[in-house]
């Protein structure tokens, strides 16, 4: 692994889709360079137990289930380097990708970089972030079944999503947004004004999350009155956006508003050659087995470029 090295495919990334398409790549034989970043895993590497992931009856530890995937595409011989990529050049082929001032040529690229969930900004946050503080109800709130109270912080269409799932769940949900009005879509407003369980605080953001080993409650302070309250709870669910991991592939790839990579036929991307797999494209799901299913996808689409390329 030195510069200048050609492989047939180099995948950007190290949580559930990038190391799935590194199985499925280097299982069918390309030569195969993992560039995982500093943190390795995605965000699976944040949670406790996963209990959502086919084949685990028990669950299984977010790092634990990271640590066996990169272990499973390492047996099949790919390479995994523990750094982040800090830019690309996908202006002719072979590609390159950079990591400081060390150059790497490829003959196919999957980006996997994900998207990271936009903190609070609290200590507190950082601290519990397992322990009741979760950017996913969908994959946590089950944990919680039969609680007293769920919090939900965020005001868009993922913040009602994860209010209306919570609700399935616990006895009573508290959504708190900083505005006046939902920007969520009006069927999804719709569903969460109609739902008895689940309370809205208004003109409100969360100054600290309460818990030394756990969550137990929030601190919350009325932007308009400077009025504090604390709501007792058993876990907070962060949705209040998601940024894409893209800023290196701005210039080269088509990005949307938000700067997701834009794909057609589910992973090309709008440079041959050059697909994308997980949270980098799919704000739809966003979940570690849809991630690992599009990882699967964009490697059998990297083989069949690959071997076009090594056919003509």
């Amino acid at each position: 692994m030195g510069s200048g090295e050609l492989y047939d495919v180099v995948i950007l990334g190290s949580g559930p889709a990038g190391c799935t398409a590194a199985i499925y790549a280097a299982r069918a034989g390309l030569r195969t360079l993992v560039i995982g970043g500093v943190a390795p895993g995605g965000q699976l590497m944040k949670t406790t137990i996963v209990e959502n992931f086919p084949g685990f009856s028990e669950g299984i530890r977010g790092p634990d289930l990271m640590m066996e995937m990169m272990e499973q595409a390492k047996r099949f011989g790919a390479e995994i380097l523990h750094e982040d990529a800090t830019g690309v050049d996908f202006a002719s082929r072979p590609f390159k990708i950079f990591v400081r001032n060390v150059e790497y040529r490829a003959l196919s690229v999957i980006v996997a970089t994900g998207a990271y969930p936009r903190p609070l900004g609290l200590e507190s946050e950082q601290r519990l972030m397992g322990r009741g503080v979760s950017t996913c109800a969908t994959c946590d709130a089950p944990l919680y079944r039969g609680a007293k109270n769920l919090v939900v912080v965020g005001g868009g269409d993922s913040a009602a999503e994860y209010a209306l799932f919570c609700a399935k769940v616990a006895e009573h949900v508290t959504l708190i947004h900083r505005r006046d009005r939902l920007r969520a879509s009006k069927i999804l407003q719709d569903r969460l004004l109609s739902e008895p369980k689940i309370t809205i605080i208004w003109n409100s953001v969360v100054e600290d999350i309460i818990g030394e080993d756990r969550v137990r409650g929030v601190l919350v302070r009325n932007l308009l009155s400077g009025e504090l309250i604390k709501v007792e709870c058993d876990a907070v669910f962060i949705a209040i956006g998601h940024k894409p991991m893209t800023e290196i592939f701005r210039g080269w790839l088509e990005l949307d508003e938000e700067g997701y990579v834009i794909t057609r036929d589910l992973v090309k991307t709008s440079v041959e050659g050059v697909f994308a797999a997980g949270e980098v494209m799919d704000k739809r799901y966003r979940q570690a087995i849809t991630s690992a299913g599009f990882g699967c996808i964009a490697a059998l689409e990297a083989i069949r470029y690959v071997e076009s390329i090594k056919g003509r």
